[in-house]
């Protein structure tokens, strides 16, 4: 399904071709608007459908609009499209106020006849839901973020009680609801662009073709060279002071460090640890950086033979140099992981320490019956995330510090990871390098889509692991708004990973952003671009 529509989305991007000149050649890009390079191809313009990537973590902020959004400051869930919100008594009923006179984007495709309503809020949501929706099954009809958090399992129904009411009922309390609806993959679809579609049997255009209630519409999709928004004059918030974006999704010669120092782009995302340097000592440019909320960890399959052995997870863990890894593969910029909560989470535990000890390693290999070792094959997705800048590199330090303890590591690196495949064959795997990057600040977040016993049958939970304990501490803490008593609950959560180590926490990335000097009003987030609305040239 996934092939079918990645065809389908090329296929119906040719529509939007204007011929083969430089689409950055025009002046007025620059003049009017910024180029955003760095970023990596999309394979739809639906969040919804995204497992992260170019989709959600650039784009659906521009396009979309949510129900909430995450404060800049304390990451907690604020009003975005619903002005007000109440939570019934039992904590399973979320009634929503939206705002009125929100209007949808004119695009080339769809012209709107009405503002955002709660049909919209009910469309968008029953879309994930319900089976049986006519739009449930487009373009593969996979919601990997969604199934991840098991949303099917979580929201009973969204129900319009008015034009602007809109009612969320929960087969279960969940204090982390909101901070849910506040991630970029919670957006809000017109309801009345689907009704046109469906009229069409055209029904997969609204994930190719979008429209959103965002600052900026889609214009224009060159695959493999530039997806052009432009400012949505009708925009709720204020027009955007910029007319337009231009991201450069080019494959070309020119690296993207070149174009950012030759002009041929204002922002550059991530750009890689050996590249900092040169930036900060450019003054035409600003280096921003954020901490993280992510991790970088090695998962092991608890059914294989030999990992199923807990002296021998404990011994990997004891043999990996994450010093040396710091500074070979971050040059220095991230931070050994000491959990899977990273520094920047309520709930992270500042008490954790794991050690670098290869003698006791091979002590405890011994006493697990591997005095001479074995052979394991660790899965290597090659694309770098924030959490690890060279996943190559990171995987050959792996190998070279298990060899010492009679490890044989076979890397088997692959482009990037497919959570379906990767399910079809999980009690077959041995290790995957592999990390998270939060979408909002509630631990729950971290702990339930990775390690949850659900979590196996979604591909998240590589380590093929369940611990009923662990699960039902994470159940308690969602259903209390006590934060004390929840970080209490988390850290006994953490302390049950620490024992039994399913997984291998290795690093803590930092997030940079390089950008033109000359641009401003840029927010960073570590969930993801914020909206760009408020971005404008100073010179």
């Amino acid at each position: 399904m996934r092939s079918l529509c990645c065809l389908l989305f090329v296929g119906v991007t040719i529509l939007l071709l204007a011929g083969c000149e430089d689409p950055f050649s025009d002046n007025s890009v620059r003049n009017r608007g910024f180029i955003y390079c760095g970023l990596g191809q999309p394979n739809t313009f639906n969040p919804q459908l995204a497992d992260g990537g170019l989709t959600a973590g650039a784009l659906s902020s521009q396009i979309f609009d949510r129900l909430l959004q995450l404060d800049s400051d304390t990451y907690q869930p604020i009003s975005m499209l619903a002005q007000s919100w109440t939570v019934s008594p039992d904590g399973k009923q979320y009634t929503f106020t939206l705002r009125q006179n929100v209007k949808f984007q004119v695009t080339k495709w769809f012209i709107p006849h009405r503002g955002v309503t709660s049909a919209d809020v009910v469309f968008s949501f029953n879309r994930l839901i319900d089976s049986e929706h006519s739009f449930h099954n487009v373009s593969g009809g996979e919601y990997p973020w969604f199934d991840s958090m098991d949303f099917y399992g979580l929201v009973k129904s969204v129900e319009a009680i008015d034009d602007y009411t809109v009612i969320f009922t929960l087969s279960r309390p969940d204090v982390s609801f909101l901070s849910i609806l506040a991630t970029r993959y919670a957006v809000i679809h017109s309801a009345e662009y689907a009704d046109k579609l469906s009229r069409e049997n055209a029904h997969a255009r609204i994930d190719t073709q979008p429209v959103g209630s965002g600052a900026f519409y889609l214009d224009e999709y060159k695959p493999h060279q530039i997806i052009r928004l432009k400012r949505h004059w009708g925009y709720w918030n204020g027009a955007a002071s910029m007319e337009q974006i231009a991201y450069d999704v080019s494959i070309r010669g020119t690296g993207t460090l070149a174009k950012l120092i030759t002009r041929e782009c204002d922002i550059l995302s991530s750009p890689i640890a050996s590249q900092l340097s040169v930036i900060e000592k450019n003054s035409n440019f600003i280096l921003a950086s954020q901490t993280g909320m992510n991790v970088a960890f090695l998962s092991l399959n608890t059914r294989h033979s030999a990992l199923s052995e807990l002296e021998v997870r404990q011994a990997i863990s004891l043999a990996i140099n994450r010093d040396a890894l710091i500074q070979s593969v971050y040059y220095g910029t991230g931070t050994p992981a000491i959990g899977m909560l990273p520094p920047m989470s309520w709930a992270f535990n500042e008490k954790n320490k794991i050690h670098f000890d290869p003698e006791l390693a091979i002590e405890l290999m011994a006493k697990a019956g591997y005095r001479h070792g074995f052979s394991v094959d660790l899965l290597v997705p090659m694309t770098p995330k924030l959490y690890n800048p060279s996943p190559r590199k990171t995987a050959e330090l792996i190998q070279s510090n298990l060899k010492a303890i009679g490890i044989t590591v076979n890397l088997i690196l692959q482009e990037d990871m497919n959570r379906k495949q990767l399910l079809e064959k999980l009690d077959s795997l041995g290790m995957v390098l592999t990390g998270w990057i939060a979408d909002n600040g509630d631990p729950d977040n971290f702990l339930r889509p990775l390690l949850s016993c659900n979590a196996k049958f979604t591909g998240w939970n590589l380590s093929n692991w369940c611990n009923r304990y662990f699960d039902r501490l994470l159940d308690a803490a969602i259903i209390t708004d006590d934060r004390f008593d929840r970080r209490d609950l988390y850290l006994q959560a953490q302390g049950i990973l620490r024992e039994r180590m399913p997984i291998i926490p290795l690093a803590y990335g930092v997030h940079y952003q390089a950008r033109d000097v000359t641009l401003e009003g840029i927010q960073f987030s570590p969930f993801g671009d914020k909206s760009f609305a408020e971005v404008f040239r100073s010179r």
